[in-house]
């Protein structure tokens, strides 16, 4: 087990600012690869005045908690938290059990840990999944980031179980199963105390700007989390494009398939250069290789951004280009840095 410690927020891909002081003279705009966020959005439309001009009605949030629940297959609306964001709810989901210990399944998104730790636990990080029942708080993501790891549901009720029997809580973070193995998610199995499953809308929707995610828990427990934000805490605009969104199964469907194409295309257009592609989800791909220090910084050089670890310098994360341009460009950056690999590897830039 890996103790970890601190509360600062860690680098996380998308950041284009922290791109241009690596890459400063790379070309511009970058193609930005280092998120796993759809770059397909779901469409946007004319949004009503009174999205922005009143507060948010209370039978909109409850109609879209309706449309999130069938989305989703929650047992019931009453089980179904709204929020802005699955990331402020983290802090609020691990403050459930009194302060103990907290495992993270890892490696794995850092803020998970770093929720734990600002609830007072202490947070360790293990890489096996039977060490999570010696926790308090066990948190893990299915399918996980960065690798696209699934942990099979018998699997997480069996913990669940476990847990529950001491007291403890079970956090499971379904950030992509909207392009998962839905038959592995745990969301309908929320009936009972001790599991709380975290949904993500901006990423497979393309809209993270919007700020919109959902806890699934026991009615006990959705009622205390609701409680902490109370009135108006999702957004007029965030609440139109959720109820529009969740409720259009067409274009998930269609979604679904574009995706599984792009990351098919994506691995045979990496694998003609060398690349392997060691596992990942059809939003993201998960590369594992010792040349992946020289490919991050060839790409950056050359305006395309990866997601890179420090502590894990041979792997690298890779999201869908958007369109036949980013494509091209990628391509034309791959054949480059392939065609240079005989002067070895280059470093991180720093």
């Amino acid at each position: 087990m890996k103790l970890l410690a601190g509360i600062a927020a860690v680098d996380h891909g998308g950041s284009l600012g922290r791109a241009r002081a690596l890459f400063p003279h790379a070309p511009l705009p970058f193609v930005d690869l280092s998120t796993g966020i759809n770059p397909h959005s779901y469409p946007l439309f004319d949004l009503p005045a009174t999205a922005l001009s009143r507060l948010p009605e209370a039978g909109q949030l409850r109609e879209l908690a309706e449309i999130a629940a069938a989305a989703y297959g929650a047992p019931s609306v009453e089980q179904v938290v709204a929020a802005p964001g699955t990331q402020v709810l983290l802090p609020r989901v691990a403050s459930l059990v009194k302060p103990g210990k907290a495992l993270v399944l890892g490696p794995t998104y850092a803020e998970h840990a770093r929720a734990a730790a600002i609830a007072g636990h202490a947070v360790g990080e293990v890489n096996d999944f039977e060490a999570l029942a010696q926790a308090d708080l066990a948190a893990l993501v299915n399918p996980n980031n960065p690798d696209g790891r699934i942990v099979e549901r018998d699997r997480l009720l069996d913990l669940a179980a476990r847990l529950r029997s001491k007291g403890g809580l079970l956090v499971v973070d379904e950030a992509f199963m909207d392009v998962g193995p839905t038959e592995h998610s745990i969301a309908g199995d929320a009936r009972e105390s001790g599991i709380v499953v975290l949904r993500s809308f901006g990423k497979f929707f393309g809209l993270a700007g919007v700020r919109l995610g959902f806890a699934i828990a026991d009615r006990l427990t959705a009622e205390r989390l609701d409680a902490q934000f109370g009135p108006w805490a999702v957004a007029g605009p965030a609440l139109e494009y959720g109820i529009r969104a969740l409720a259009d199964t067409e274009w998930q469907t269609a979604m679904r398939q574009r995706l599984a194409s792009d990351a098919h295309r994506i691995d045979a257009l990496l694998g003609r250069f060398g690349v392997p592609v060691a596992g990942g989800t059809s939003l993201f791909r998960y590369l594992s290789f010792p040349h992946a220090p020289g490919l991050f910084s060839a790409l950056g050089e050359r305006g395309i951004l990866l997601r890179h670890f420090a502590e894990r310098p041979q792997v690298l994360r890779a999201g869908l280009p958007a369109g036949e341009e980013e494509w091209q460009r990628l391509e034309s950056a791959l054949a480059a840095w392939a065609a240079q690999r005989e002067d070895g590897p280059k470093e991180i830039a720093r």
